[in-house]
């Protein structure tokens, strides 16, 4: 079909059938009788209003950008919103200074456009924020920023979702109702820091890793890292080569492996099974590692690449770290009972003072707090029911980008699976 064509076929759900012919406007209502066109960028400012749209994006990051640009593809209309001031906050604002995508560019691509050709194997944050407003500009992608989303619920009469959100400059109400709605809020949404009896009362610096940038601020000081995930482990790195006394927190069993192994079995599963790819993994990491047990890193039973299908947990890429544990640079550590004044007593009774405590203990969705009846497709942990493939689409119109734990090349799948599935429905409803 032919843009003009997926331009008509929308138009059963903007009121009155208009006929709108650019994602640029929006339709808006102010009064019960009046439908009038405005661009976007004056909406704002001629009401406060209410607002309907084909399709309503929540979240700007990679996920809700690369439904837009796939939307885009098919003339479907959108509006997506951010509560941030920016799109993709996590990776412009929220991430430390030495970060690379820990896999091959070739496994991190958006919908619709490659890196440049001269770009890394392995691209820092920084190329892929570049990456991602070229992607922006490339798809004449409409953002709004400031736009916290209050409430969200299916109406049954209207056959639509009705959004309240509030611009949090002007604290201008804005109540959106759109056919499709996308939940790509992110799985990162809000930091996830445990319950440890004493923390609140720790005398030194507390941090989520969020919001640690580099070692440099931490030279000659005792620092916890509590997490030994790639950014717990890469935190731990960057700590200890900035000349800060670095122990780190490991409890969980976890795979450690070279970004070389992983971009090679990510390749090899497209056409071995992966059972046999994840033993040759293995094998290939105790080769270069040896065995790393005896040093408190202890392996999963299940392979890498399984383990991060099932559960989403992906292997640790080392960087440095296991070299500067195994030369006793870093310090392992088991769990934490509790902390007493500066004190933390592990779990043994092992007892040792800190100046600083970095929690990289990931982050977690907060979906659940502003859409009240998503049950069709999310837990109560804001996570998809469904596992991976089906998690996407729940009942009603209602979709998420990005939750699958399967980073950008699975946030690249949903965002062709939902703008596919919604041009379909537009399809089959038009006929």
């Amino acid at each position: 079909m032919n843009a003009q064509k997926h331009t008509y076929m929308y138009a059963p759900f903007v009121k009155n059938n208009l006929h709108t012919h650019s994602i640029k406007q929006t339709t808006v209502t102010s009064s019960p009788n009046t439908i009038t066109l405005y661009p976007s960028s004056l909406v704002a400012l001629l009401f406060s209003m209410e607002e309907e749209t084909v399709v309503l994006i929540v979240g700007a990051g990679p996920a809700g950008l690369a439904t837009a640009a796939c939307l885009t593809q098919f003339s479907i209309p959108y509006v997506i919103i951010q509560r941030e001031d920016c799109s993709a906050s996590l990776w412009r604002n929220r991430a430390y200074d030495r970060l690379k995508l820990h896999l091959a560019k070739e496994f991190c691509e958006l919908p619709h456009m490659s890196y440049p050709k001269d770009a890394p194997t392995y691209i820092p944050k920084d190329q892929f924020v570049n990456y991602l407003d070229n992607y922006i500009d490339c798809f004449n992608i409409q953002r709004r920023y400031h736009t916290a989303v209050e409430s969200c619920m299916y109406d049954e009469g209207r056959k639509c979702w009705a959004t309240m959100a509030r611009d949090k400059v002007t604290s201008m109400v804005v109540k959106y109702k759109a056919r499709f709605l996308v939940v790509a809020s992110g799985e990162n949404s809000a930091e996830n820091i445990p319950v440890i009896p004493g923390l609140n009362y720790f005398p030194g610096e507390v941090i989520h890793s969020s919001r640690y940038k580099s070692g440099s601020a931490y030279s000659g000081k005792n620092v916890l890292v509590v997490g030994c995930g790639n950014s717990g482990m890469e935190i731990a790195y960057d700590l200890a080569t900035h000349g800060a006394n670095t122990s780190i927190v490991v409890r969980s069993s976890v795979h450690v492996m070279t970004k070389e192994l992983i971009r090679f079995g990510m390749t090899l599963v497209q056409y071995l099974p992966v059972n046999v790819v994840d033993s040759l993994l293995v094998k290939m990491s105790n080769f270069v590692f040896g065995d790393l047990s005896r040093y408190g890193i202890v392996r999963p039973k299940i392979g890498p690449l399984l383990l991060k299908s099932n559960t989403g947990r992906s292997a640790v890429i080392d960087v440095g770290t296991v070299g500067l544990i195994k030369r006793g640079v870093i310090n392992i550590l088991g769990g934490i009972s509790k902390i007493k004044d500066n004190i933390v007593e592990f779990e043994g009774r092992d007892e040792r003072a800190f100046d600083a405590i970095i929690f990289a203990t990931g982050y977690r969705s907060t979906a659940n707090n502003w859409l009240k009846n998503g049950k069709s497709m999310l837990n109560d942990d804001g996570m998809p029911k469904k596992r991976f493939p089906n998690h996407w689409k729940g009942a009603d119109g209602l979709y998420c980008a990005g939750l699958a734990k399967r980073g950008l090349a699975g946030i690249a799948m949903d965002a062709k699976n939902i703008a596919n599935d919604i041009l379909s429905t537009i399809d089959s409803m038009s006929r």
